[in-house]
């Protein structure tokens, strides 16, 4: 996007519309022991064309996907995203508008919402979909807030093969509103299913698992858990990957009362980090206390088909103490990039897409094991993590040889085999690997 400065005039317009009469009363709340006090060091000023010439060469410090194969993963993946998604997200009707109050001058944004949520629904199993939320870990930590609103208990029982960094959003989440977080400890990439059946009690809230799981694996207990948790009345949480749902069983036909997860995958680009797309979808009987905003069908005077934001009564905006959840945002334009590529794709192509992913990480894991590399003996998707002496110095070489490496785990490497890859790709790391590890 580009940069438009405003001018000294605009600035002072701006200052006196807020009763400020200099750009530095709006930092009066940083303490002074903060403050630079100083000029920054930008060295001498630049034309337009000097700067773009400067961005670039900066720029090119980066190594980016168009420039080497990417192998690493742990919650964000390089998949293909086709040509239509881009062009579709581009026009100004999306790429402006914001939150859809006014249905009357909404209805386009409210419709894509509306088939983002009826696609994420056919693709989950489950029955409400919302429009969205801001990553797969804010929709983790929704999920358990929502279960213990709805069973008024405080306990969550976590799988310790869940993304890191969604427990970590979980646990801040759960210091606010004062939540028990227990987390299940794992061994061999897998949590140990009978010490959390053992811990489910009528205290339970929900307990929460990860499918396929941060190491790629999956986990083969779901349903005792299922079993445990729903005899105690509890609630049943997975965070599933949505590729992932092109061959693997869905989390309604896991039994699960709420599917969230990471929706990255979809249609949306890495992005060095964000923004992503979190979704969220419960069954029926948890409508009413989903958070972030529902998009609904209705008629309008003409009984024509027509789209509003139903429910509301549950939202932040409307009863600030007692809603449901606090949450405000929703990330509207990768939730149209995610309902462009499902409808571009369709059900055979997103199996295509997730049998050609397992299919090459079952050729990488074979290569790997030729090769004389220790792996762990656990089905996986299209994840698994390879042991090494160095994983540091692993990646390293990697890199000089033009390959983006693995997630490092300290005594392994965490490598993600999408679509994208290629045997040849698949080939040359495994050479390169095993020249380190000689």
């Amino acid at each position: 996007m580009a940069y438009t400065p405003n001018p000294p005039q605009v600035v002072r317009e701006m200052l006196g519309s807020m009763g400020l009469r200099d750009i530095n009363e709006l930092f009066i709340d940083i303490p002074e022991e903060l403050h630079l006090n100083r000029e920054l060091d930008l060295g001498e000023s630049l034309s337009e064309l000097e700067l773009r010439k400067k961005m670039n060469e900066l720029a090119r410090k980066n190594v980016s996907i168009d420039d080497c194969p990417c192998f690493l993963g742990a919650g964000a993946y390089d998949h293909y995203i086709p040509a239509v998604v881009e062009h579709v997200l581009s026009r100004s009707e999306f790429v402006t508008a914001y939150t859809p109050y006014q249905a009357e001058l909404s209805q386009g944004v409210l419709q894509s919402i509306f088939e983002y949520q009826s696609m994420i629904c056919s693709l989950t199993g489950m029955e409400v979909c919302n429009a969205s939320m801001l990553d797969g870990g804010s929709s983790l930590a929704e999920a358990c807030s929502l279960a213990v609103d709805a069973t008024r208990r405080k306990k969550i029982l976590a799988a310790g093969t869940i993304n890191p960094r969604y427990l970590k959003v979980l646990h801040t989440y759960a210091h606010g509103k004062g939540i028990e977080v227990a987390t299940i400890p794992d061994h061999d990439g897998l949590f140990d299913a009978d010490e959390m059946i053992k811990m489910i009690d009528k205290d339970t809230a929900a307990a929460v698992i990860q499918f396929p799981n941060f190491y790629g694996f999956l986990e083969p207990e779901i349903e005792k858990i299922e079993a445990a948790v729903h005899k105690v009345k509890g609630l049943l949480i997975i965070a599933v990957d949505p590729i992932s749902l092109g061959i693997l069983k869905s989390p309604a036909d896991w039994g699960a009362d709420i599917a969230v997860g990471e929706g990255q995958s979809l249609g949306n680009p890495l992005s060095f980090g964000g923004p992503y797309l979190g979704f969220f979808a419960a069954n029926k009987k948890l409508m009413r206390r989903v958070p972030g905003r529902l998009v609904g069908e209705t008629k309008d005077l003409d009984g024509k088909r027509a789209f509003v934001l139903t429910l509301q009564a549950r939202e932040q905006h409307i009863r600030r103490e007692k809603a449901s959840s606090n949450i405000c945002s929703n990330e509207a334009l990768c939730a149209l990039a995610a309902a462009v590529y499902l409808s571009i794709v369709g059900p055979k192509g997103l199996r295509s897409i997730a049998v050609r992913c397992h299919e090459l990480a079952c050729y990488a894991r074979s290569r790997l094991q030729d090769a004389g590399f220790s792996l762990y003996q656990v089905p996986f998707f299209k994840e698994f993590p390879v042991r090494l002496s160095d994983p540091l110095a692993a990646n390293s070489a990697l890199l000089k040889e033009g390959i983006i490496g693995g997630y490092e785990l300290g005594d392994a490497l965490l490598f993600a085999f999408t679509e994208k890859r290629t045997k040849k790709e698949i080939d040359k790391m495994v050479d390169v690997l095993k020249g380190v590890q000689a």
